[in-house]
C-alpha cells in the first residue's frame, strides 16, 4: 500500500488531532482524500492514562477517522525542541508521505508542546524542500518534498482563524472519535487525578468552540485554522 497521502497531520500528542481537527479529517475523507497521522510524542507525561493506553486509544480513533496510518516519532514529551535530530525526523516523515496539505498544532497554546510542535513542523516543512539536506528511509535516499499548504489548528486558547471548515455533518463522528480517548476525558468512575481536559466542562467547551467557529460561516459547527502564508485560490465563486 502506498504511504503517500493528500493530507498529513503531524501533532505533538495523541488526541491533538481528535480535539482540534477531527471534523476536518472526516470531511476530507468523505471527499475521497487520503489522510495520515503522525505524533511527535507518545504523550507519556500526560496526567491520566499511560503511553500504552493512549496508543491503543489512538489506534481506535484512527479506525473511526479512516486514516491510512498512524505512528509516533518518539520525541520526548514535554522536552522536545527544534534541534537537528528532531527536525530531520519530521523531514523524513514529510518526504515519505509527500502530502499536499500539512495540518499541525496551534501556533501558541496553553500546553507549551503545542506551540513548540507547531514551530518544529513548520520549519521541517520548509527544510523538507531543500535538496542539500539528505535523508534516508530503509537505506534509500529520499527525494525532496514541500507541502503546498501548512495549516495550524486552533486549540485551547482562542486564536482568530484565517479559515474555517464546516464540519456540521461530521460532528457526531467527531464525538465518536473523542470517546475513543476514554482515559483522557471526564469519567466519574476514574480514580486518576483531574486534568484540564478531564474536567467535565471540557467537552461542552469543545462544542461551544465549534459552534462559535461555525457561526462565522452561518453553519452549526466549524473548525478553524491559521495559515503560515496566504492560501491561494483559483475561483472566487467557491468561497463560502
Amino acid at each position: 500500500m502506498s504511504r503517500t497521502v493528500d493530507i498529513l497531520c503531524i501533532t505533538a500528542h495523541p488526541d491533538d488531532v481528535e480535539i482540534s481537527m477531527a471534523g476536518t479529517v472526516l470531511h476530507h475523507r468523505s471527499l475521497g482524500h487520503t489522510v495520515g497521522l503522525v505524533e511527535l510524542t507518545a504523550g507519556e507525561l500526560g496526567t491520566r492514562g499511560s503511553a500504552t493506553i493512549r496508543k491503543q486509544e489512538a489506534e481506535a480513533a484512527r479506525l473511526v477517522l479512516g486514516a491510512d496510518f498512524r505512528y509516533q516519532l518518539d520525541l520526548p514529551d514535554g522536552f522536545f525542541r527544534a534541534d537537528e535530530t528532531s527536525l530531520l525526523k519530521v523531514v523524513t516523515a514529510i518526504r515519505e508521505h509527500r502530502p499536499r496539505v500539512l495540518l499541525t498544532n496551534a501556533i501558541r497554546d496553553r500546553h507549551p508542546d503545542h506551540g513548540r510542535g507547531a514551530a518544529l513542523v513548520a520549519e521541517a516543512s520548509f527544510l523538507s524542500g531543500l535538496r542539500r539536506i539528505p535523508t534516508e528511509l530503509n537505506g534509500q535516499s529520499q527525494e525532496v518534498w514541500r507541502p503546498t499548504t501548512v495549516l495550524h489548528a486552533v486549540q485551547d486558547h482562542w486564536i482568530d482563524p484565517d479559515l474555517v471548515i464546516d464540519i456540521t455533518p461530521y460532528w457526531e463522528g467527531k464525538e465518536a472519535v473523542l470517546r475513543c480517548f476514554k482515559s483522557q476525558f471526564h469519567d466519574p468512575a476514574s480514580t486518576e487525578p483531574n486534568s484540564p481536559i478531564a474536567n467535565p466542562d471540557f467537552l461542552p467547551f469543545l462544542e461551544g468552540r465549534a459552534r462559535e467557529m461555525g457561526r462565522s460561516l452561518g453553519v452549526t459547527y466549524g473548525e478553524g485554522f491559521t495559515v503560515v502564508r496566504p492560501v491561494g485560490i483559483h475561483d472566487l465563486t467557491v468561497l463560502g
